[in-house]
């Protein structure tokens, strides 16, 4: 029988029937919130400490959350390679935030709310202790209406980067408000301190884009391509097709500044209408992403369906040049497209293997998710041996 260690975990022994009745979901569950609850589990974010132990994060959204005031956000440890895990802390005032790591300590980044201030905490007892941002001497980095989702934070050229977007407009429309950005810190400065942090030019939303078809870009990822090119690597809305997209969005060198050409930035790239996350292994010369694609089997049964709303099936696809990808292996998949889902996912390469946390939408033994969207479950899963996978 599996161990599952569950977020709720005042509430153990009422849900614990319906855990026990949950055994068919994949991987290792690190956390559940009934569908009921009104409460989904949301931006999953993973790390591993300079000791092994695995930290994870997520948040709540939904209408009984507290998104739009002060996100709830919740920490978790596993001490065995994430076989198990418990709880160790909940903050206040954290959503879509970012879990990294660096110089040995454990650090949070991300907006205070839906759409709010972007602040960073720190933990230096892996996790169940955080510093509260009070000024901009510590922690508030910018203040105003921003937008993301828990992408990994980049050491390059001395500096750590992260995407970010802007969401004060012009247009406050879902996907139109959203302008893409990227944050930048000098390994050696104070990254508590706003001071220490730089910021891009904005690139907002042109409704020329795509032939009038673009909708918005958002959740974008910092990856350097094999020339030292720097790129911010954005998830496409486009609700026309199901044959998704990718933006590629070009940093200067002192990553002040972002250009994009849309006759040529835009690329095929199946999930793209989904959050992922782009990482290079040195190892294998490839870059590897994980990405809720579309089957033909699920787009012939849902032709209407936007495509954003397909996140029953995760697949681990490869590139060695960032523009033309392969897949290379069905990770989790499950045929009903509307109340299943495996997403937003996080992971990290260690060692021989891939290690993936999912916000998963599942049956739990008695009622479905919401959607496949509003997810109930936060799950732990590993890829073994990736790079032998063909």
């Amino acid at each position: 029988m599996k161990v599952y260690a569950v977020c709720c975990f005042l509430w153990v022994s009422f849900f614990l029937p319906t855990l026990l009745l949950a055994q068919q979901v994949p991987g290792q569950i690190v956390c559940y919130e009934p569908s009921s609850a009104q409460r989904y589990i949301g931006s999953p974010s993973l790390a591993i400490l300079p000791n092994g132990d695995y930290v994870a994060s997520h948040d709540f959204f939904g209408p009984k959350s507290t998104e739009w005031q002060q996100a709830t956000t919740r920490i978790y440890t596993s001490s065995d390679k994430g076989k198990v895990w418990r709880f160790l802390s909940e903050i206040k005032g954290a959503f879509w935030s970012s879990l990294f790591v660096h110089e040995g300590e454990l650090y949070l980044l991300g907006p205070d709310r839906h759409h709010g201030t972007v602040l960073i905490r720190k933990s230096t007892d892996g996790g169940q202790t955080w510093t509260q941002p009070t000024n901009r001497e510590n922690g508030v980095l910018l203040t105003g209406q921003f937008h993301c989702a828990p992408m990994p934070v980049i050491e390059h050229n001395g500096r750590l980067w992260r995407p970010m977007e802007t969401a004060h407009g012009p247009d406050l429309a879902w996907g139109k408000r959203y302008g893409a950005m990227v944050m930048s810190v000098a390994l050696d400065s104070d990254l508590m301190n706003a001071k220490s942090w730089t910021t891009s030019s904005t690139l907002l939303y042109d409704s020329t884009y795509l032939n009038g078809n673009f909708t918005g870009w958002l959740e974008g990822n910092f990856v350097v391509g094999k020339d030292g090119q720097m790129w911010n690597i954005l998830r496409v809305d486009d609700k026309t097709s199901h044959q998704e997209k990718a933006a590629m969005v070009s940093i200067s060198e002192e990553g002040k500044k972002l250009s994009f050409n849309p006759e040529s930035g835009f690329i095929p790239f199946d999930g793209g209408s989904k959050k992922f996350v782009v990482k290079y292994d040195s190892i294998s010369d490839y870059y590897y992403t994980l990405v809720n694609s579309i089957p033909e089997q699920y787009s012939k049964q849902y032709p209407e369906r936007n495509p954003a709303g397909f996140r029953n099936v995760l697949v681990l696809r490869r590139s060695k040049d960032l523009k033309n990808w392969e897949d290379v292996k069905v990770v989790l998949e499950h045929e009903d497209v509307i109340n299943h889902g495996f997403q937003y996912v996080d992971w990290s390469f260690e060692g021989e293997d891939i290690i993936v946390l999912s916000r998963t939408a599942y049956f739990d033994g008695k009622a479905d998710a919401k959607n496949n969207h509003d997810a109930n479950f936060l799950t732990f899963h590993r890829i073994e041996r990736f790079r032998l996978l063909d």
